[in-house]
């Protein structure tokens, strides 16, 4: 089984694939779908739908594991990621994939085993349970803890699942 994990955002989304096979797992890619802050916001819309399309089709995943928006003290932000959120779930069932959504806290327990944790704490979890070669690609920004997140979100469902156990 395949599994996308999203991290979603407008000016970044996170993803990460993972292949479970009985109870053991390993990373097939990571990385990010960027677009220009400067864009127009339907043309950035747009520039995730085409590349999260891209990304499905040159991964084929089983099935797709969302991070859920949690209420932010900005709401222009919290608006704005729930319609890059909005456009990956059309784009799951374009493709005609499940799409599970986890909320943060969720994640982190499962993943780090506190709900609290910060973005460094995931990181190293990640890197623990997937491997120290895990880290930001070359060529790429910032933003390493985005795809990092997509990879703990992916796991998520593999753990809530029963899947895998950790």
């Amino acid at each position: 089984m395949i599994i996308l994990g999203l991290d979603p955002g407008t000016a970044t989304t996170g993803y990460g694939f993972i292949k479970v096979e009985k109870n053991s797992f390993s990373v097939i890619n990571y990385g990010l779908i960027e677009t220009n802050k400067d864009q127009n916001p339907g043309k950035r819309l747009v520039e995730i739908y085409k590349k999260l399309s891209l990304i499905i089709k040159n991964y084929n995943p089983d099935i797709i594991s969302i991070e859920k928006i949690f209420f932010a003290t900005n709401a222009k932000t919290a608006i704005s990621v729930g319609q890059a959120i909005g456009i990956m779930i059309y784009c799951a069932e374009k493709h005609k994939l499940n799409i599970f959504e986890y909320a943060p806290g969720t994640v982190k327990k499962q993943i780090s085993g506190s709900g609290k944790s910060d973005k460094k704490m995931m990181q190293t979890a990640v890197r623990k349970i997937l491997g120290p070669k895990i880290k930001k690609k070359k060529g790429n920004k910032t933003h390493f803890d985005n795809s990092a997140d997509a990879l703990a979100i992916a796991l998520c469902h593999a753990v809530v699942t029963g899947v895998i156990k950790l």
